[in-house]
């Protein structure tokens, strides 16, 4: 039962969501509170294992023709869609509560993304790869929500915490599309750009991985406000962007599934140090 529990909520998924939240908040906070910390941590996890078992529910018929979704705890028959719904109804709940306690605009950043993911995103997976474009909305506001959090306040800083977030999102998505392609199209699911792994997909995973480095910089140019980052943490960033960018001229180059798949762990890589990087460079320098 713990099994399925963590796996209609996507535990793993949400623990790295509570990571960029707090990441955020460190960022922002002039003083660091351990409550907000708490709180947000909870909050955060809350909206996205709600998101996660709407998405459950509403995929269950399709999960079941894939490999990769076959065995979660709907279409296995392990859990009912009541019991997910009662799941995903408390979070939602106590989610939205957690993070008003913090204040009302984290509150509303945190609806707001289970709504798009929910409402939004997961419909569109079977009708278009812009799919992925509305999926890193909500995929990229836990970073800003952070900031959000310790501020109250939606500024520059947060919208450059969003905007790093938020190219990403497309290399990483598209790399996993890429070597799950064959699983995603039994379940009808589409997400690469042209639907296929072909160069134009390529291209445009190349394009996304150079502008996320560059709005990953940005702060060292002294104007995105209170968010900083000094030339050493700027220097640090821009090589492990440039990690990433050979994974992305290698899928380009030899577009196999295992080019792909190092791509993916390259991108996840990327943000975590990222973010490390970012609020070890604020309180060090």
């Amino acid at each position: 039962m713990l099994t399925d529990f963590k796996e209609i909520t996507k535990m793993g998924l949400s623990i790295s969501v509570v990571f960029s939240s707090v990441a955020g908040y460190l960022l922002g906070a002039e003083t660091v509170d351990f409550y907000t910390v708490v709180l947000l941590s909870l909050g955060g996890y809350f909206m996205v294992g709600a998101s996660n078992a709407y998405n459950q529910i509403i995929e269950k018929d399709l999960d079941a023709l894939m490999d990769r979704t076959k065995n979660r705890p709907i279409p296995a028959g392990r859990m009912s869609v009541n019991m997910a719904f009662i799941i995903a109804a408390t979070f939602t709940l106590l989610g939205i509560i957690t993070l008003y306690i913090i204040n009302p605009k984290t509150a509303m950043y945190g609806a707001i993304s289970i709504f798009l993911y929910t409402c939004v995103y997961t419909p569109l997976k079977t009708k278009t790869p812009l799919a992925v474009f509305v999926g890193a909305i909500p995929g990229a506001i836990p970073f800003m929500l952070g900031w959000v959090a310790a501020r109250n306040d939606f500024g520059i800083e947060p919208g450059t915490l969003f905007a790093i977030q938020f190219f990403w999102q497309f290399p990483h998505f598209w790399a996993i599309g890429w070597f799950l392609f064959e699983d995603y199209k039994k379940g009808g699911f589409f997400m690469l750009p042209t639907r296929k792994r072909d160069k134009g997909t390529a291209v445009q995973t190349i394009m996304y991985t150079v502008w996320t480095v560059i709005a990953s910089i940005i702060p060292v140019f002294g104007f995105t406000g209170d968010l900083k980052l000094s030339i050493i943490g700027a220097i640090i960033v821009f090589l492990l962007g440039m990690v990433m960018l050979y994974y992305a001229l290698r899928l380009f180059k030899l577009r196999t599934s295992k080019a792909a798949k190092q791509l993916m762990l390259s991108s996840v890589s990327y943000i975590t140090l990222l973010q490390i990087i970012y609020v070890v460079d604020k309180f060090l320098s």
